[in-house]
Formats: C-alpha cells, structure tokens, sequence
C-alpha cells in the first residue's frame, strides 16, 4: 500500500542525513519507525477507549490498594 504523509522540514532534514548516512532509503526507516512503535500505538489508544467508555458509565473508582485488600491480597 502507498501512502503520502507530510513531514516538517527538520524530519525530513533528519531523516535525509539518516538515509545517507546509512546507505539505507527514507522508505526503509519510515517502515522500521512504523514496526517499532505501532504496537505501542495501539495500545495507548486502547487503553483510551477503555477509560472512556468507564467514565461514560458514571461508576467511581478506586484506588488499587482498596481492590488487592478486598480481594486478600
């Protein structure tokens, strides 16, 4: 799949000094930039969601210590 992104000049000032310092292409880095932070991505987002839907159902929380020792912990 092709896909066009916008970059500020410093990244892609960046990014240029990488790829011809390594020998490697801007597409290369970009790929491995993708790969090592979209799972990380992911994950923050989902956790989002998750904590939206909890403040959307008005229930209180509280703190985790309170939990583990209702829970013997």
């Amino acid at each position: 799949m092709a896909i066009s992104i916008r970059l500020t000049p410093e990244d892609e000032a960046r990014l240029d000094a990488l790829a011809r310092r390594t020998g490697r292409s801007k597409t290369f880095y970009i790929r491995e930039a993708i790969h090592a932070h979209l799972g990380e991505l992911e994950e923050r987002f989902w956790a989002d969601s998750v904590v939206h839907e909890w403040e959307n159902t008005g229930r209180q929380s509280r703190p985790a210590q309170e939990l583990w020792d209702e829970l013997g912990g």
